[in-house]
């Protein structure tokens, strides 16, 4: 690889690599569980299962949307994953916002970028079930 294809590799890292430096000592979202812990008194009792294990399954499904998505290119699952994951995170903020709320709002940002990846999956999934229904024709013609 020439010098200049490792800048383009690391282009796209810039942006959280800078906004990580300026923003280290702010509260972040992945922050929310750690308020959510220790607002119920750290540890791992009872009173932590429900809010935090809705959370270990969370995280889970989203790790297997990445799965989907980008390893196995399986749009559909990735999409209905999605939708499981949005119900996840709500029922997630429901929960911790009598616990903690900014734990609570923490979580919007996430739910609006998984509103777009969700467009985004429908849209890669609805494309590869008709995959000429979108190719613009030719002028003068009309589909049927």
């Amino acid at each position: 690889m020439q010098p200049q294809g490792a800048i383009f590799v690391a282009l796209p890292h810039l942006g959280p690599i800078l906004v990580s430096l300026l923003t280290r000592h702010r509260m972040i979202r992945c922050y929310a569980s750690y308020l959510v812990w220790k607002d119920l008194g750290g540890g791992f009792g009872r009173p932590l299962a429900l809010p935090l294990g809705l959370y270990a399954v969370q995280l889970a499904v989203s790790w297997a949307v990445l799965i989907f998505f980008f390893a196995a290119h399986a749009h559909g699952l990735a999409l209905l994953h999605m939708l499981l994951l949005y119900g996840l995170v709500v029922s997630t903020a429901l929960i911790w916002h009598p616990i903690n709320k900014l734990a609570a709002v923490l979580l919007l940002p996430y739910l609006a970028w998984l509103t777009v990846t969700a467009s985004i999956a429908y849209h890669l999934w609805r494309d590869s079930l008709c995959p000429n229904h979108h190719q613009p024709l030719p002028m003068g013609e009309k589909r049927d």
